[in-house]
């Protein structure tokens, strides 16, 4: 039997479309996700694309940060070309000036600077900043939740700092130069839960990625959170002493890893994986730390090489985890998947994404919202335990 005559490949339609009125695209759009680093948002305006939608993002004299629809209400040029003023951002054309809510004040071309200027208003994204990051909400007004708090980054003891990172360093291979990751969001929502493939791709196929302990096989098992999913995988490190290491990833998009040097310590970060549209995402990272950040954002080396210090050939014969998750092609064709029992983390973690999915689309609330005046903190089991 050859391969002749076999059906179409077909990929995941439900969970990796993010456009608005999708399915997946309203589940998504029920959260906050963080679009920039809060230190690089300025006074020049810049293009930012989330869930399939171009924006742009801006912080005015007044320092707050602006997320606005970058076709002027007026005309349509784009504000991306505009200026920022104290009161927000002026459009280049003929000069309309939107604040940061779309509020438009200024009409400079019509009488009286716009008699009814007042019922102008630019379409616009809410925005909060929180451990260094900016995170905007693109779901329904009624529906804003809290921005939720992470165990890991609060508060913080003397010497302590948040740190953060974005895919221009922080990417599948940990070097440099790679801020939009040519594939869809679930690619690594799914690698985060399969710890299997630590004992192969970064332990045993060519040569250690990490810890040398990742070269053994770990016993595993997976449980349901509230609003996620984790793992325990178990491993007897040489000299007789287990190790049990947790991860979790938490709904929609957020997930906490370990130290890949097996420290016995809880993990000290939280990282991100936002869709920029249906073929493509970002990753961003907060970790909290005493360490500069040339000594903590230090790239993956592989024979003395660093991803992009490597050629193409040596590349492909010594993959990570992008050469395994790009050669699955912008969109995984899950209708060719054989999934067994070690794929049993990916099988839950899509059963309940597909499941918060279906609640939105029934009018309710997905798991991990929160309303109220005080954003909850979200208790984040991942780390490192050794027994006794």
């Amino acid at each position: 039997m050859t391969a002749y005559g076999r059906a179409l490949p077909r990929g995941d339609l439900v969970l990796t479309h993010v456009g608005a009125g999708t399915p997946c695209g309203e589940f998504l759009r029920r959260y906050w996700h963080p679009i920039a680093l809060a230190r690089s948002v300025g006074p020049r305006p810049q293009r930012v694309r989330l869930l399939g939608e171009d924006l742009v993002l801006f912080r005015d004299g007044h320092g707050r940060a602006g997320l606005l629809y970058p076709r002027c209400m007026h005309r349509g040029t784009s504000l991306y070309y505009g200026r920022v003023e104290e009161g927000g951002i002026r459009c280049c054309y003929h000069g309309w000036l939107f604040d940061v809510q779309g509020n438009c004040l200024e009409q400079p071309c019509e009488p009286d600077g716009g008699r009814h200027r007042d019922q102008a208003r630019q379409p616009w994204y809410p925005v909060q900043e929180r451990y260094g990051l900016v995170f905007a909400y693109m779901g329904p007004p009624e529906k804003i939740p809290q921005l939720p708090r992470y165990s890991v980054l609060e508060d913080l003891e003397p010497g302590e700092r948040i740190a953060t990172e974005d895919g221009c360093r922080f990417g599948p291979h940990g070097d440099s130069g790679m801020p939009v990751i040519p594939f869809t969001w679930m690619h690594n929502q799914d690698n985060f839960m399969d710890p299997y493939h630590v004992y192969v791709l970064h332990s045993t196929f060519t040569v250690p990625q990490f810890a040398a302990g990742f070269a053994i096989m770990p016993e595993v098992e997976f449980e349901y959170l509230p609003a996620g999913i984790m793992y325990k995988a178990r491993r007897m490190l040489e000299g007789g002493r287990s190790m049990t290491r947790v991860s979790c990833l938490l709904m929609p998009n957020v997930a906490s890893v370990p130290d890949v040097e097996l420290a016995d310590s809880r993990s000290m970060s939280i990282a991100w994986n936002v869709p920029i549209d249906d073929t493509h995402h970002q990753s961003f990272r907060a970790i909290r730390t005493r360490e500069t950040d040339e000594a903590l954002f230090k790239p993956l080396e592989y024979a003395g090489k660093t991803w992009n210090e490597m050629t193409p050939d040596e590349r492909r014969d010594t993959p990570g985890d992008f050469e395994a998750q790009c050669g699955q092609g912008p969109v995984t064709l899950n209708s060719e998947e054989h999934l067994v029992s070690s794929d049993r983390g990916i099988i839950m973690l899509r059963r309940l994404m597909l499941k918060q999915v279906e609640i939105v689309a029934a009018g309710g609330d997905p798991a991990g919202v929160t309303f109220g005046a005080d954003s909850p903190l979200v208790t984040v089991p991942s780390g490192n335990f050794y027994d006794p």
